[in-house]
């Protein structure tokens, strides 16, 4: 059964988010998603840093699909939201972080769709031509836009969306003239429709949330119904003792107390490199 089959959902966005987003969600749940764009989501932050962000990530996409509703005139809201944050592995590469918030005020429900992996975010200060053209290349250019401004990072006068290369060489002109210190600080443009890596964890946000609203609660049949825990204790394949590794899974409802304990498959094991005994 797909709860929301027929239902319109309201998506705010200035940046062609409904691109990615609308496709997933409408082919999985039958759904037809309504592009709102009557309010100019830059107000509440924007990746340039010349409007800051207030509250969290998910916060801000929360807000987001309230607005929706809210100009949609509609029950179900979406609202996206994405962050770069320093890589989990090695702390060193860029990570883009992107989640879906749906709200469905019929049911009082929230759910949260997430991606991560790893996003396009670099920048370089510079005066030469040479320097700039190479960084751009690497960084995708023009298919990935680029933000320019004189002096450094925290300066007010901005150029956005750049994405033709005489456009690019131009405003390396005009904010080396306008900087005090004579250098422009180039960056990529981390909004979705300019940066092509964003966008595509942008639809695999979208998956994510798609596969949660589909899951409904065994018990009260409330979508959303997901991992909310895990269970520590895989057995190591060298000693056989439990390690801190996953052992099962707990699949909860969002609404009422239903949970349920998915273990792992019986043949499998831990490294004994992560074994506190095999390993200590």
């Amino acid at each position: 059964m797909q709860v929301y089959a027929g239902a319109q959902i309201a998506l705010l966005t200035r940046h062609g988010k409904q691109h990615v987003i609308a496709p997933v969600l409408e082919d999985a749940l039958g759904c037809r998603v309504r592009h709102v764009d009557g309010y100019d989501t830059d107000r509440l932050g924007t990746f340039a840093r010349d409007v800051p962000r207030f509250g969290t990530q998910v916060e801000a996409a929360r807000n987001k699909a309230r607005i929706a509703m809210e100009l949609a005139g509609l029950p179900f809201g979406l609202g996206s939201e994405g962050a770069f944050v320093p890589d989990p592995f090695i702390g060193m590469a860029p990570w883009n972080v992107e989640v879906i918030v749906f709200l469905d005020a019929l049911r009082s429900l929230e759910v949260v769709g997430i991606a991560q992996d790893r996003g396009n975010f670099r920048h370089l200060l510079t005066h030469e031509w040479p320097a700039l053209e190479a960084f751009a290349r690497e960084a995708g250019f023009p298919g990935q836009q680029l933000v320019v401004r004189p002096r450094d990072e925290h300066d007010r006068r901005i150029r956005k969306g750049i994405h033709t290369w005489p456009e690019l060489e131009a405003t390396l002109v005009w904010a080396t003239a306008e900087a005090e210190n004579g250098l422009a600080f180039v960056e990529t443009d981390s909004r979705a429709h300019a940066n092509p890596t964003r966008m595509a964890n942008i639809g695999l946000a979208a998956a994510d949330l798609a596969a949660r609203l589909a899951s409904l609660c065994p018990a009260c049949g409330i979508p959303g119904y997901w991992q909310v825990d895990r269970v520590a204790g895989l057995p190591c394949a060298g000693c056989g003792a439990p390690t801190r590794e996953t052992r099962a899974w707990v699949h909860g409802c969002l609404k009422c107390a239903h949970r349920e304990t998915h273990p792992l498959s019986r043949t499998r094991h831990a490294d004994p490199g992560r074994c506190d005994i095999c390993n200590p």
